[in-house]
């Protein structure tokens, strides 16, 4: 018998630029995809208002020409954005917490186009549970893993042994005859003014629903109100373990990196949409978005440095 032809290896990429679109700010960094720890600055904008494609393309491109003039991006790097919505194909089919012009836009092309790179587009809360599968608070963990982004708006990412199914976006289901985001969100809690107590068992009601559609063996708490755990998480009550996200607000950036560049976890979920990822150098996003860049990069700010 003759030997069994051995198997070509793929090189992992050792960087892509992660980037994060929320309904409050546009963040993004270099990420090294071995560790999962940032190999730039973060770097944010606040949204545009209103936050159109053209907007925000021109938003992500101020943050990564900061990125490229500092220094933090390699020729070719690839990129991965998540944006508050169902993608199917390259294309949000909703929209949240953005405008609606948004829906079957050409999102990802538009971003590559922009960025001059190849950019893979995710759902944002997509992209923070691939984050955590891979590295984090579900590195390994088998069974049924739900992970609830809250912020602006509220994101899940649900994963079964460790597959993704991709674009959940079950802060819209209905919650007390509303979008359950709309009442229980972090933007919602501060919108009605309302306690941590008395959010934190609000929000123990709405994830009582997803317990009873998907009896999960782990809850996930991510976004920016993961920030603040300790001062809700003795109001909360579910069957399943809550923990925090390990990487908090920054998962977005790490799960969109590891989608942008088709590795680990995220490689399956590339798979299923089964088109490559486009080319850079498409059409030309236009001369005004560039513009808008330019005054987009006045605003930056650099949140946190990476680690030493």
């Amino acid at each position: 018998m003759s030997p069994r032809a051995k198997q070509p290896t793929v090189a992992v990429p050792p960087t892509a630029i992660g980037i994060d679109v929320g309904g409050t700010g546009v963040k993004a960094a270099v990420v090294d995809l071995l560790t999962g720890e940032l190999a730039s600055p973060r770097l944010r904008v606040k949204t545009p208002q209103p936050a159109t494609p053209e907007a925000v393309v021109a938003a992500v491109g101020g943050i990564v020409d900061q990125l490229v003039a500092d220094g933090h991006v390699a020729s070719g790097m690839r990129a991965g954005a998540g944006l508050p919505g169902v993608v199917k194909a390259g294309r949000l089919m909703t929209a949240a917490n953005i405008d609606r012009s948004w829906i079957e836009a050409p999102a990802e092309a538009m971003l590559t186009a922009r960025l001059n790179r190849p950019v893979r587009l995710v759902n944002d809360a997509d992209a923070a549970g691939l984050a955590e599968a891979t590295f984090g608070a579900a590195k390994g963990v088998l069974g049924t893993v739900l992970l609830l982004t809250i912020g602006t708006g509220i994101g899940s990412a649900l994963f079964i042994d460790g597959h993704l199914l991709d674009s959940t976006e079950f802060g819209h289901v209905t919650y007390r005859g509303k979008d359950a985001e709309t009442l229980v969100s972090g933007a919602a809690r501060e919108r009605r003014g309302i306690g941590w107590k008395t959010w934190g068992r609000e929000f123990s009601e709405y994830m009582a629903l997803l317990e009873r559609w998907f009896w999960p063996d782990l809850i996930i708490l991510g976004g920016g109100v993961s920030k603040e755990y300790a001062k809700y998480a003795k109001y909360l009550s579910a069957r399943a373990p809550i923990v925090t996200a390990q990487y908090l607000n920054t998962s977005g950036i790490v799960g969109a990196a590891l989608a942008g560049a088709g590795v680990g976890i995220a490689a399956a979920v590339i798979a299923r949409e089964g088109a490559p990822a486009p080319a850079a150098g498409g059409p030309d996003a236009g001369s005004g978005a560039r513009a808008q860049a330019a005054q987009v990069a006045a605003s930056l700010v650099i949140e946190d440095q990476p680690p030493r």
